[in-house]
């Protein structure tokens, strides 16, 4: 049970100015008090991290993969509370939390397994040449280590998956950085259970309390605290551009500067080619909408942007997402202040000179957002950068180009995004590999003839892009890759083989496959 503690180490405590959740599909406030962390709190949380650096980041790769296992388990332990408890603070439905936890408890795990082949770590032994002319090569030896404590901030979106014992988290975790998480205020029960889950699964396999703490609170303060204190060597954050964008200024600000690696704003454009259009528009158009009411599209990968040639196809494509987007029911937002925002970007669109509205869905009562789709030409896109813009929710728009040349310049043009969709059909293979290479160079991921909602947790995963998607577009925050965030290579040169961390010892205890003189040798 949840009971509105501060959780720092193996301990909890009550302090700080008090919050409440808010059910975002009634407006009533919850009936439990949370407490806000303070600056204290974050550097009591901070020290402890820091005291258990060095033997949570020595940890076996068995030790540490059996130790992430232990902390599914322990959520998987928690029961249908954890279902209840979420679907109250973020008024998301049962199945999407019932999945949304599945993914965590599978990300953790894959984590596990992935940390103990022990390919991570890049051993790398180059011996020594002694009789080499005209000078002798010392022996060299090159190993990953943790960067240090890292701190992980929860996400409004993903109360799960993305939040406490998320894939930054996890990743962290992986990579043997001990965690301080600043919990989302608009899901502190949830961020609690998970919270309590992992702190038992640090006690059950016998590590430093200071492994983990759980700050949480309603104060942008608390998040600057955390950036700044120097314990503190590198940040996990899904959120907003301005969050984002703030805590790398303090980070920056530092007497160490540290990296804030800041998954933020992304509109994810869609590209229709002639070929795709000619053959399905109808159904182009209907799982169009179907992916961009989503979750009341309140995803980072939400197609908010549509980019097609103009012409009879076209508009087959458009009347059918109108008619499947006026039966499409207004949803509830995640919180009340994420509605609010949604509704003013939205106004902003129906504002802009040279925009069509090409249809709304359902209107809602409360914090329920009405799905919309708009329409500019190129000229009008290119002339105001509001269409450019994120708005966060069930929100897009189409841009008519008249040739593919106005396509890759419109692409060209865009910010940094997370993904990018051709719709691909007969005789379109020139006009995409035309497209690819701009594409290429502006996101993460490139996909075709599907849709850029839903986010796969595998190894060859890429879940970042060029600024502003992430605040670091060599990085992702979803799959196995994930981890080498918060990882940094170490040279040994010279080093007696006794005092040289396992993973680079002659006999090779841990059983890795390392990189000897360049080649990959297979532990037998």
């Amino acid at each position: 049970m949840f009971n509105g503690a501060i959780l720092i180490g193996a301990g909890e405590r009550r302090g700080g100015e008090p919050f409440h959740a808010v059910d975002p599909s009634t407006g009533a406030k919850g009936e439990v008090a949370f407490s806000s962390a303070t600056p204290a709190d974050v550097a009591e949380a901070c020290a402890l991290a820091e005291a258990a650096f060095e033997s949570f980041s020595t940890l076996s790769p068995d030790a540490r993969a059996g130790f992430m296992e232990a902390v599914a388990d322990q959520i998987m332990g928690i029961g249908d509370l954890l279902i209840e408890t979420a679907m109250a603070e973020s008024g998301l439905p049962r199945a999407r939390l019932e999945g949304e936890r599945g993914r965590t408890v599978g990300q953790l795990r894959l984590f596990a397994s992935y940390v103990r082949l022990g390919d991570w770590l890049d051993a790398t032994v180059d011996r020594a040449l002694p009789e080499r002319q005209p000078l002798p090569r010392a022996d060299l030896r090159r190993v990953n280590h943790s960067v240090g404590p890292v701190a992980v901030f929860g996400a409004s979106n993903f109360p799960l998956a993305f939040s406490v014992a998320g894939g930054d988290t996890a990743s962290a975790f992986a990579a043997g950085s001990p965690v301080v998480v600043k919990g989302h205020a608009a899901h502190p029960g949830t961020g609690e259970l998970v919270a309590r889950a992992i702190q038992a699964a640090v006690k059950a396999c016998g590590l430093h309390e200071g492994a983990f703490s759980y700050l949480p609170g309603n104060d942008y303060a608390l998040g600057g605290a955390l950036v700044s204190d120097p314990r503190i060597k590198a940040v996990g954050f899904t959120g907003s551009r301005g969050g984002g964008t703030a805590l790398m200024k303090i980070a920056a600000e530092r007497a160490e500067p540290i990296p804030v690696y800041a998954e933020m704003s992304s509109i994810n454009p869609v590209v229709l080619l002639p070929g795709a259009l000619a053959a399905r528009a109808e159904a182009l158009g209907t799982a169009f909408v179907g992916s961009l009411t989503m979750g009341s599209g309140q995803f980072c990968t939400n197609p908010g942007l549509v980019i097609a040639l103009d012409g009879p196809d076209l508009d087959k494509f458009v009347a059918a997402a109108a008619e499947a987007l006026s039966g499409a029911q207004a949803q509830v937002m995640l919180t009340p202040g994420i509605h609010a925002a949604y509704e003013k970007g939205v106004a902003a669109l129906l504002g802009a000179e040279g925009v069509t509205t090409i249809g709304r869905g359902v209107a809602g009562e409360g914090h329920r957002g009405q799905a919309a789709f708009f329409s500019v030409d190129s000229a009008a896109f290119r002339s105001n950068p509001v269409f450019a813009e994120e708005v966060f929710g069930s929100s897009s728009v189409l841009i008519k180009c008249s040739s593919i040349d106005e396509v890759i310049a419109t692409i060209a043009g865009l910010e940094g995004q997370l993904t990018a969709t051709l719709q691909i059909g007969e005789g379109d293979e020139g006009d995409a590999a035309k497209l690819l290479p701009t594409l290429s160079r502006k996101v993460g991921r490139i996909l075709t003839n599907g849709w850029p909602t839903g986010v796969e947790v595998t190894h060859a995963m890429i879940h970042g892009g060029p600024y502003p998607s992430t605040s670091d577009g060599r990085s992702t925050s979803v799959g196995t890759l994930a981890m080498m965030r918060f990882l940094r290579p170490v040279c040994y040169q010279d080093v007696p083989d006794t005092l040289l961390p396992p993973a680079l010892q002659e006999s090779n205890p841990w059983g890795l496959t390392r990189r000897i003189e360049g080649k990959l040798e297979v532990a037998a």
